[in-house]
């Protein structure tokens, strides 16, 4: 319990940081979205393509990691439609905030994730983190853009621009460019490696530093409904639900779109503060 927690620390630290930044330093809006877009555009696309280029798949049980956590995604995914209707009729829920429900109970947050991994199990935490971006980041992005596309506008979007969007998705590309180098053994020149590495590593600090710089912590004196269901969905339901599939696969393991963004921040808040408590608790029982 107490290797997580260490773990954990330095990456609440940056998030604390980043939300002290955006008050005291940083403090134009415009400073943290170009930020923003320099990890979803150009960072994190490069940890993603440097990480599963040099990734030791073989040391990974890739059908258990992938299988488990892909499951849980789509079950957890189906649990919040079908719940749908039923929370429209007693909690109102509008389409946009159910679209910030959706994401906020099926994606992870990968910047604290790997950080996590990286800290407590090194090359191997993130070869299976590896295999768990693999698995998840193109299903969890088809999901998102779909869910928006369907609920977040009373003008439903096509099919043809939905499937545009999701291919224009850079994690999307990036997975599959850190596969293909894996998997056929594309030599690549070690500077670019570095380069690459260099770019990836540092996504990590500043993805965490833009998620402290996005809470508002005024949703923690008055949490509502929706949020709190949602909190349970991803920090209780989730790990219980990919731990009893890792254990069966015989391993233990919205703005843009028209959503509910003030809703996301408020569900993202809440998660980042209760993961302190439930993220050691799920490791452990994990382990």
């Amino acid at each position: 319990m107490m290797t997580v927690i260490a773990s954990l620390i330095p990456v609440f630290l940056l998030i604390v940081l980043g939300y002290a930044l955006r008050r005291i330093l940083l403090k134009r809006d415009e400073h943290w979205v170009g930020l923003e877009q320099l990890v979803y555009y150009v960072l994190f696309p490069a940890l993603l393509i440097e990480t599963l280029g040099r990734a030791n798949l073989a040391s990974v049980p890739i059908a258990g990691v992938g299988g488990a956590m892909l499951l849980s995604v789509l079950l957890m995914g189906a649990l919040c439609l079908a719940l749908r209707p039923l929370l429209v009729r007693t909690l109102a829920l509008s389409g946009p905030s159910f679209t910030s429900l959706f994401q906020g109970s099926v994606r992870w947050q990968t910047f604290v994730a790997l950080s996590v991994v990286g800290n407590m199990l090194g090359d191997l935490g993130l070869a299976v983190a590896s295999v768990a971006m693999v698995a998840m980041i193109p299903i969890l992005n088809v999901m998102s853009v779909s869910v928006l596309a369907h609920f977040a506008s009373p003008q439903k979007t096509s099919w043809r621009a939905t499937l545009l969007a999701i291919a224009k998705n850079p994690f999307i590309w990036a997975c599959l460019i850190g596969i293909a180098i894996n998997v056929t053994g594309l030599p690549i020149p070690k500077p670019l490696y570095d380069f690459a590495g260099s770019l990836g590593h540092s996504s990590l600090a500043i993805g965490l530093l833009v998620v402290g710089a996005g809470l508002q912590l005024d949703g923690l004196r008055r949490p509502n409904a929706v949020a709190m269901l949602t909190v349970a969905l991803k920090l209780i339901g989730m790990p219980i639900l990919a731990m009893t599939l890792g254990w069966s696969f015989g391993y233990v393991l919205a703005r843009q779109m028209g959503g509910d963004a003030p809703l996301l921040a408020h569900i993202l808040v809440l998660q980042t503060v209760v993961a302190a408590f439930t993220m050691p608790l799920f490791i452990s029982l994990a382990g």
